[in-house]
């Protein structure tokens, strides 16, 4: 009898068993595969989210007042969450697969090599009692075929009467205890094979078909563990859908929350510059000229003829036209008062900046406030504290807000300043209105005037026919140096009056130039409501005062000649 069927069949379930084993590792891997996947597709994400935040500086308010920019920051946020659910996908796959296979696979292997050893051991018991069983049946073969021999020796030793009786008889014994040998060797073989025949029919009806019926039931289960994998799988994914959609549709409000025209206000407000258009230019009648008195023609004429050929003057509108050559009055943190802006922008930094000194003022008031309390509380009960440990700190918060409420008055003195010299919307023409000529002498003037252009920048203009009144004071000189490459035009400009310094001005600025308290100097440029004029000493010297440091002596009938102080 051959048991080799039933070992091939224990090496063909082996072989199937643990292939499904390395199945499971193999889908456990994809899985991890997977999980890194979304960790680093979120961390990208995060990262990217993150490249695209607005950085901590002062273009970030500005940048808020859009809501284009609003809704790309919300965008950048909702992203930042979406890849928070990425991120909650890998850990999912990681905790409700990963783990639960690999510990799934070490119970897994754990049971199949103990199927399998109990399958081995049933198998090389049966064997073993198989060939007990032989053994038996062998030994009473031979102990038949010896107890044959033995008796056909007796009856050859009985026949012959030459054989004494004494070896007849030796004879029968031995055939007798051979008879006897054979019949218990035949008692054993029988016992033997009545037990083989149980055990065998015990282990291919029983035994094996449990094991076998063990390993069928260890293989359904590690295939409905795989489906149950599976299936989380896909769970896990859509377990986050909501929220992920919830990310798109605040992706979506952010862009239908744009608004182009409230946009395109802000611009208009942010770079509102609060100068009054340029007025008509004026017709310029050169075939008077021939008609003008002495009395008419300005010191500057005989100068300006012999530096610069008639009609050679640029007019320029600021609006439209660029300096290459640009004041760097914006260099560094600029003026304390923001009189490097334009009216309207230095009206909007001032209030600001008081706004921004009040609530200081209030942070302070509070904390004194809660000092005050705190030292009431210690006169009450000094066990909690010394009183006179809380008045260093409130002396100090008191020289605080004085110290804030100073600045905030210099602040509203000069907001005051600016609102007070901006024109009004309802008087166009109210400049023209505030000069008067001096006599019926007919000026012919371009009306060429330097204008500041909207990015905070200056642009020299001049008309070469401009005439001014000269001024009789013999402390001044009429002086038309030619400008450095810090100024647009070549050309020299005409005095418009003449002005004395107030106070001293140290002129660290490119495009501005010192004075000294009481330094008399001719006017070359007036205010035009940045705060500044244009100022010559002679004739390699020229450049920008601030206003309210001189006091301006224009002629009147100068076109354009005016002061804000």
């Amino acid at each position: 009898m051959s048991f080799s069927f039933l070992q091939d069949q224990f090496d063909n379930l082996e072989k199937h068993t643990q292939w499904g084993i390395e199945f499971v590792e193999k889908y456990a891997k994809f899985v991890k595969e997977r999980s890194e996947i979304e960790t680093n597709y979120a961390k990208q994400i995060r990262n990217l989210s993150k490249k695209y935040q607005p950085k901590k500086n002062s273009r970030e308010e500005e940048e808020s007042k859009y809501s284009f920019c609003r809704a790309f920051l919300t965008t950048l946020n909702e992203l930042n969450d979406y890849a928070g659910q990425h991120e909650v996908i890998a850990e999912n796959l990681t905790s409700q697969i990963i783990v639960e296979l690999s510990r799934y696979l070490q119970e897994l292997k754990t049971e199949r090599k103990s199927h399998f050893h109990d399958g081995r051991k049933a198998q090389q018991y049966i064997e073993s009692s198989w060939k007990q069983m032989e053994s038996c049946k062998r030994k009473f073969e031979r102990d038949c075929k010896e107890a044959e021999r033995a008796q056909q020796y007796f009856e050859k030793m009985d026949a012959d009467i030459n054989v004494t009786k004494a070896d007849v008889e030796k004879a029968r014994q031995q055939a007798q205890m051979r008879h006897q040998m054979a019949s218990d060797s035949k008692n054993d073989y029988s016992s033997y094979l009545q037990k083989f025949n149980q055990e065998q029919n015990e282990h291919y009806y029983t035994i094996i078909p449990n094991i076998f019926q063990k390993l069928q039931d260890m293989e359904e289960k590690r295939i409905e563990r795989i489906g149950v994998c599976m299936k989380t799988f896909a769970d896990v994914d859509r377990q986050v859908l909501p929220i992920v959609g919830k990310c798109l549709d605040g992706m979506t409000t952010a862009a239908e929350s744009i608004e182009p025209k409230t946009d395109s206000k802000q611009v208009v407000e942010s770079y509102k510059s609060g100068f009054e258009p340029p007025g008509d230019v004026e017709f310029e009648d050169y075939g008077q000229a021939m008609k003008r008195t002495a009395s008419e023609t300005s010191l500057s004429n005989s100068r300006e003829s012999k530096e610069k050929p008639a009609g050679k003057s640029k007019g320029k509108l600021w609006p439209f036209i660029k300096n290459k050559n640009k004041l760097s009055l914006k260099l560094g943190s600029g003026p304390e008062d923001f009189s490097h802006l334009p009216p309207e922008q230095r009206r909007k930094k001032l209030q600001g900046k008081i706004d921004e000194l009040n609530k200081d003022i209030q942070k302070e008031m509070d904390q004194r406030d809660a000092l005050t309390k705190m030292k009431d509380v210690y006169i009450k009960n000094p066990q909690m504290g010394d009183p006179a440990s809380v008045d260093p700190r409130l002396t100090e918060i008191g020289q605080n807000i004085e110290k804030l409420r100073f600045e905030v008055q210099k602040f509203e003195g000069w907001l005051a300043e600016v609102e007070e010299r901006m024109p009004s919307k309802s008087d166009t023409h109210r400049r023209s209105g505030l000069y008067e000529t001096q006599n019926n002498t007919t000026v012919s003037n371009s009306c060429a005037q330097d204008r500041e252009s909207p990015d905070g920048s200056y642009t020299e203009e001049q008309n070469s026919e401009t005439q001014v009144k000269a001024n009789t004071d013999p402390n001044l000189t009429s002086s038309t140096p030619e400008f450095d490459d810090e100024f647009d035009d070549e050309e020299t400009l005409p005095t418009i009056g003449t002005c004395k310094a107030l106070y001293p001005f140290e002129g660290h600025n490119e495009g501005t130039i010192s004075v000294a308290e009481g330094e008399l100097l001719y006017v070359i440029e007036d205010d035009k409501g940045d705060g500044w004029t244009r100022v010559r000493r002679n004739e390699d010297e020229e450049g920008y005062v601030p206003t309210s440091y001189i006091e301006v002596f224009l002629e009147t009938n100068a076109k354009g000649a005016m002061t804000y102080i």
